[in-house]
């Protein structure tokens, strides 16, 4: 009669390796699953100890169930593989950083527009490159198409509030040719030049101040004034000055019940106004 069998069932994980080798015997070059599962329980073995047998002393097979082809291609693929995605995050990551430096120079880039408003705060720029002139004029007011004007803006809600620039041919060379810069101060030749250039000839023009400035190189004569009308008085100043073969003027203005509120933004306006020399 036979004894009966004293052998005890093998642990779960020889049945894994058996498994393994099973299909390392059937597949001579391992599956990539297949050789990360016996990396893995190697690296377990090691880590408990190895279970009598040494990793190294091991490496034909674990526990001389695995192929040792198994285990060598298990980790030179598994290095090859963790190399290659480790490349693949270094050149995620550089572009990502490439992309956003692109972007930040991009929003840095200054747009004209954009620049000159910000340099003034509450302003919006006009450049004429056929005319030669250029200006600010406060944020929120609109264009408007008056005859006789080169280009008008104005506030909608109050339209005295306003700038208007105009252009007249002139064989005069500089604004000094209407007169030396103290007849300016003679109330009545600074009147008739107002009357003719910056206010309707109707109005009775009253003069507050008069003065030339010189910004690069060019002279620019300017003036606040008062310019009454039957049913309202507006408080305005204005800027002329020759060049291009051109008469410039600039007026802008407000009811006078409104000058105190507004009168250093209209100050901006008016020292804003230069002139382009054109080729």
């Amino acid at each position: 009669m036979a004894a009966p069998s004293t052998s005890t069932p093998a642990p779960a994980s020889s049945a894994f390796l058996l498994a393994a080798a099973a299909a390392a015997a059937r597949f001579p070059r391992a599956s990539s699953s297949t050789r990360a599962l016996a990396l893995a329980e190697r690296r377990r073995l090691s880590e408990v100890g190895g279970g009598g047998r040494s990793v190294a002393a091991g490496r034909r097979s674990f526990h001389g169930l695995v192929p040792a082809h198994v285990l060598s291609a298990g980790d030179d693929d598994a290095e090859a593989e963790g190399a290659s995605i480790n490349r693949e995050v270094e050149e995620s990551s550089r572009r990502r950083m490439l992309l956003a430096a692109g972007a930040a120079l991009f929003l840095s880039w200054p747009n004209p527009a954009a620049y000159a408003a910000e340099a003034k705060k509450g302003f919006l720029p006009v450049t004429d490159k056929k005319d030669g002139y250029s200006f600010l004029y406060p944020f929120g007011w609109q264009e408007v198409v008056v005859q006789g004007q080169d280009k008008v803006y104005k506030d909608v809600i109050e339209p005295l509030e306003s700038v208007s620039v105009n252009t007249i041919p002139t064989n005069k060379q500089d604004i000094r040719e209407l007169g030396p810069p103290d007849q300016l101060y003679d109330e009545k030749v600074a009147e008739a030049l107002i009357r003719k250039v910056l206010a309707a000839p109707t109005q009775k023009t009253k003069l507050i101040e008069a003065k030339e400035n010189d910004v690069d190189g060019r002279t620019y004569y300017t003036f606040e004034f008062t310019a009454q009308a039957p049913n309202f008085t507006r408080h305005a100043l204005g800027a002329i000055a020759i060049a291009n073969g051109k008469f410039y003027t600039l007026t802008t203005g407000a009811n006078e019940r409104r000058w105190e509120k507004i009168k250093d933004r209209l100050h901006t306006v008016v020292d804003s106004f230069k002139i382009e020399a054109r080729i």
